[in-house]
């Protein structure tokens, strides 16, 4: 089947991939180094996701070049993926990862980053593409957005998933895996209206999958900022393409977005920048609730994985009620796990 075969040789390009980064970083000395924003005792190489975006952008640029051989249709009318609906996705993943491996190998200033970030959520829209209307949660259809406000969402929907994803990277094979679940689930959507679409999103699977051989607990490279800004952005944009809603996507990584929306409230409410390191991941949570490392990666798998199962059963509106539900129900567990950890330390 061309879609389990295309996520195959993603997974071994990936993984031949990474043991290359692996050995380049520790040759230049690119990894993390043990610190207060870090649980890793030892130095541990990084921008190991650069071979994931590379497997991506490679594996998936011969899927639509060769999709009318493959028999990969490419949808039509909504759903079609354009040429420069895949051009976005591909070069600009390539683009994102370039981005993030300056940092990865400089160790650039917050305001570097950000600018980095601004700069990778404009290449949806030098593309073309938008979020030009949600599903109304009020009453039947969309809510359509002026294009002024189609600009600033999509913005804002591109740099959020970037922040999220960089906020839950913070144990071995914690983004990665996450990542996983949302692209199998972001291609299963795809599948009825957009083959070479959905193609691409277990392309994107297979390839994190191949990085996880070496990124799951205990790590011997890190995924990076490049890593980290390159998956975020395919994710970002293959939520944009086709009949994979934004919505959907909403729901299935709810957990590093709405960690991120606490982390930062938290943040800012305490008069303290967003960027601040402390214990106030959901993941960190769990280690101080006295989950393992293992185990608290594999508690947010199981939750990722029930989320991306709900959201192939909701559609429209109601994925929106279930990510408003999940905002409640994370915010008590949260609350739960802060007082118990603080009980415990009495």
């Amino acid at each position: 089947m061309i879609f389990a075969a295309a996520a195959l040789v993603a997974a071994l390009t990936a993984g031949m991939g990474t043991l290359a980064m692996r050995a380049i970083a520790r040759k230049y000395n690119i990894a993390d180094h043990p610190s207060e924003r870090r649980i890793n005792t030892k130095p541990v190489p990084r921008a190991g996701g650069l071979a994931v975006a590379g497997a991506f952008a490679l594996i998936g640029t011969l899927l639509v070049i060769f999709s009318a051989q493959l028999g990969l249709s490419a949808g039509s009318g909504s759903a079609e993926l354009t040429s420069d609906g895949a051009a976005a996705l591909l070069l600009g993943t390539v683009i994102a990862g370039v981005i993030g491996l300056i940092d990865d190998r400089y160790d650039l200033r917050a305001r570097w980053q950000i600018i980095g970030q601004f700069l990778i959520a404009l290449i949806p829209i030098a593309f073309g593409l938008r979020i030009a209307f949600i599903s109304n949660p009020f009453g039947a259809g969309d809510l359509l957005f002026p294009d002024a406000i189609a600009l600033g969402v999509t913005i804002f929907w591109t740099l959020g998933m970037q922040n999220s994803m960089n906020f839950i990277d913070g144990l071995d094979g914690l983004s990665g895996g996450i990542s996983l679940f949302a692209a199998v689930t972001l291609g299963v959507i795809a599948l009825p209206t957009s083959p070479l679409l959905a193609a691409l999103s277990f392309t994107l699977a297979g390839a994190l999958a191949g990085f996880l051989r070496f990124n799951f607990y205990p790590a011997s490279i890190y995924m990076g900022t490049s890593g980290i800004l390159a998956v975020a952005y395919a994710l970002a944009v293959l939520a944009l393409l086709g009949t994979a809603k934004v919505a959907a996507a909403l729901l299935i990584l709810g957990v590093p977005i709405i960690d991120a929306l606490f982390v930062i409230v938290g943040r800012i409410a305490a008069g303290r920048s967003p960027y601040t390191p402390d214990e106030s991941h959901i993941h960190r949570r769990l280690l101080s609730y006295g989950f393992s490392h293992r185990g608290s990666v594999l508690v947010l798998y199981a939750l990722t994985a029930a989320l991306s199962i709900l959201a192939l059963l909701l559609t429209g509106s109601a994925t929106l009620y279930a990510f408003m539900g999940l905002l409640v129900v994370l915010g008590g567990v949260v609350a739960y796990l802060s007082r118990a950890t603080e009980r415990t330390s009495k």
